[in-house]
């Protein structure tokens, strides 16, 4: 009985609601709206992250050995030839490459220069290598071979194509392949591939060469042992999930783009806040007199709290699903004009919002109950 009871009243709340069809709007519109720039700045914040990372998600190593003193993919501190002997000789691990990870400027047939970001690849494995959308990557060995990838930056290498040749630090390259890849960079630069001896041969270097180094272990159980081994080095061993987590954790708090799109998030739930409480809050007041009239006629206190939540939690998800639909319509629409953007959805910044939202519904609830449970019904027929 109490729940027909319950529906009853939700249903009577429903039509309450969308029959003052000018609250109900602003009430939308102020979720909307809210949802919209919630998850607007958080989806822009997760492609970020998502290039920044790019480096680790496109090689694919489980474990990185590397300086503690790195805090992202794409400022590697040199590590001494040593170190990759060491790691080598650790019980646990299956095998250990080189790679080098760096920045050079090449020189395009139209005589422009371009700032590039240089991939070497371990001669013997090649591990870490792209897959290929034309060409063979056994001519990456060929003298000057290089391996671009195709992605958002490719355009500016002026549309390369296999047999296309530019000069790097004054030696000759020649593209032999083209690649495709997990993840697009963040710092808006072309990546190319090529084998570690040419990488560091072509491009000037300290006095080690190695970036990091790519661990297999040969099991999951072995990571620990692993990392400790490395650890007793003076150095750290980091698996892909522990490495973007760091850079996570710079690009939040040591930079100011966490900082910045935090601020905007909580704006956002500000604004949405304020225009859905007090929107909500002058909707009770002016049907002051309906709630009452439900009082006189036998709506108890429960039932009545039970609409206002009603009322809140619709309006909330309705407001959700349309600043949802508007926040996935403008990233695709600018993913297919604006191919730099960065920009991406995930559960993560979806399930914020909804929790956002559902904070929002709750505070205006509250403000609308107060009012409500104070109503004496003969105040009303008594005005």
């Amino acid at each position: 009985m109490n729940l027909r009871q319950d529906l009853g009243i939700m249903r009577i709340g429903l039509k309450l609601l969308v029959n003052d069809r000018g609250k109900f709007s602003a009430l939308l519109l102020g979720i909307t709206f809210a949802v919209f720039l919630m998850a607007q700045m958080t989806s822009m914040f997760a492609g970020i992250l998502n290039r920044a990372y790019s480096t680790v998600t496109n090689i694919g190593a489980e474990v990185w050995v590397m300086d503690p003193a790195v805090n992202t993919p794409a400022s590697p501190i040199p590590l001494p030839d040593y170190v990759l002997d060491a790691v080598r000789s650790i019980d646990g691990v299956s095998y250990a490459v080189p790679i080098f990870i760096g920045s050079a400027q090449v020189k395009l047939a139209s005589g422009t220069f371009q700032g590039v970001s240089v991939v070497g690849l371990d001669d013997n494995s090649l591990f870490g290598r792209p897959a290929l959308e034309s060409g063979q990557i056994q001519d990456i060995f060929a003298d000057n071979g290089f391996v671009v990838v195709h992605d958002s930056e490719f355009n500016k290498l002026e549309n390369p194509r296999i047999g296309t040749s530019f000069e790097l630090n004054d030696h000759r390259s020649v593209i032999v392949g083209i690649a495709r890849v997990a993840a697009n960079g963040l710092n808006g630069v072309p990546t190319l591939y090529t084998t570690f001896s040419r990488a560091t041969s072509y491009l000037p270097t300290t006095r080690f060469n190695t970036s990091y180094v790519l661990v297999k272990p040969k099991s999951a159980a072995a990571i620990a042992h692993i990392q400790a081994e490395v650890a007793r080095l003076g150095y750290v061993a980091r698996t892909r999930q522990e490495f973007n987590q760091l850079t996570a954790h710079f690009y939040t708090y040591q930079t100011g783009i966490g900082t910045n799109l935090l601020l905007m998030t909580i704006i956002s739930f500000i604004v949405g806040l304020s225009i859905s409480g007090q929107t909500f809050y002058t909707f009770i007041i002016e049907n002051l007199e309906k709630f009452g009239a439900l009082k006189a006629i036998g709506a108890r206190n429960r039932q009545l709290v039970v609409m206002i939540l009603f009322m809140a939690t619709f309006t909330a998800l309705t407001g959700y699903g349309l600043g949802i639909g508007l926040v996935t319509l403008m990233i695709s629409v600018a993913h297919a004009e604006l191919p730099n953007y960065a920009a991406i959805t995930t559960f993560g910044n979806l399930g914020m919002a909804f929790v956002m939202v559902l904070v929002i519904a709750a505070i205006s609830s509250y403000v609308g109950i107060r009012r409500v449970l104070r109503i004496e019904p003969f105040d009303i027929f008594r005005g």
